[in-house]
């Protein structure tokens, strides 16, 4: 097999997996002999194609996203969001942002910015359970990928951050049930922001776009409504143009 095709049968490998790989176990999955393996994979994390946990295991890198800047669906939906959301920000004059799923991170595809202090950046990453698109995303996504996200871990990443499956899931439980996801200072202290999903043509989850801003100057709820609708229009002509 060539290198290419070792290389595509590793990084096939880490995306259909449901969280980090070994060595063996990427060998297992490859069919490749672990030499083989943690050769290949020792130049992949030296570009930067793969990372390493704390424990030594392997995810893909988000080198990947960067080189991947054309791929159909990230390009195509920020294409389609961007006039949408330049009209969010001037409607409410807060930093917006869209995000996509990833393993059980989002991904930041366009930041339409409002001045804030934030190290959001494109193709920046989060978790998804301390962000409001991460959540807005996670609670129309199967089950098996919350489970994924809670597996991994539910980090703090400020003293309002949940950080139980039990509060998780009453959280995502109440996004269903109003189509807003809210984040009260979980990510960053004194941000707070609103936001809602984003769905296809198949009426599966694709993004989540939110607004967001100081929390002593976020009307929530008024807030709720611009942003909701910004996601129906996204929406909507993500169906039109058949994505």
């Amino acid at each position: 097999m060539s290198v290419v095709g070792r290389v595509s049968l590793v990084l096939a490998a880490l995306e259909e997996a449901p969280g980090p790989l070994g060595i063996s176990e990427l060998a297992a999955r490859t069919g490749m002999a672990k030499g083989t393996v943690h050769r290949l994979v020792n130049q992949l994390v030296h570009e930067h194609l793969l990372e390493r946990t704390d424990d030594a295991r392997l995810t893909l890198g988000v080198r990947l996203f960067e080189l991947g800047s054309s791929v159909p669906l990230p390009r195509t939906l920020a294409e389609v969001a961007r006039p949408l959301m330049h009209d969010l920000h001037r409607a409410t004059d807060r930093q917006i942002h869209l995000a996509v799923l990833d393993g059980v991170e989002v991904v930041y595809v366009e930041i339409v910015r409002g001045g804030l202090p934030l190290a959001s950046s494109i193709g920046g990453r989060l978790p998804a359970h301390a962000t409001g698109v991460g959540k807005a995303i996670l609670a129309y996504s199967p089950r098996a990928l919350v489970a994924d996200r809670v597996e991994a871990g539910l980090p703090a990443m400020t003293a309002r951050t949940i950080t139980t499956p039990g509060d998780l899931a009453r959280n995502l439980q109440d996004i269903r049930t109003g189509g807003t996801s809210y984040d009260h200072e979980e990510s960053h202290p004194g941000i707070s922001c609103v936001a809602a999903p984003v769905f296809g043509t198949d009426k599966r989850i694709r993004a989540a776009i939110s607004a967001t801003g100081q929390t002593s100057r976020m009307d929530l709820q008024r807030l709720g409504v611009a942003v909701r609708t910004a996601a129906f229009a996204i929406s909507r002509q993500l169906r039109d143009a058949g994505l």
